[in-house]
């Protein structure tokens, strides 16, 4: 990733980490920093698709796709004031960690078989 795309994502996440704190104090405001944070997420991860060839590192950019999608219904669920965001933020957590470590692999493992 570029700087300017890095700086971008890592500031996404922070909005995002500080929608998810700030909900129990003001919810209204919250889901604003999270739709903000959650499109710069998700424009970042749209612009920088899988490099590699492999099938697996794309499917995993897929499921990366359905992370991004959680975290969307979480952000509309945060504006109608459910308290279900939480399970969807959850599954998106839990997809793009997994995808996050996995897609490393997957690229190491693509570039040491291509020397």
């Amino acid at each position: 990733m570029t700087k300017p795309k890095d700086f971008i994502f890592k500031l996404s996440a922070l909005l995002i980490l500080a929608a998810a704190i700030s909900y129990i104090f003001n919810p209204a405001v919250a889901a604003y920093i999270m739709a903000i944070g959650v499109l710069g997420f998700a424009g970042v991860t749209f612009t920088t698709p899988y490099p590699g060839k492999s099938l697996r590192g794309k499917r995993l950019f897929s499921i990366q796709i359905f992370g991004i999608a959680f975290m969307a219904i979480s952000t509309y669920l945060m504006f109608v004031q459910k308290n279900e965001w939480v399970i969807s933020m959850l599954v998106a957590a839990f997809l793009l960690l997994y995808t996050t470590l996995m897609l490393s692999k997957e690229y190491k493992k693509e570039k040491d078989e291509n020397k």
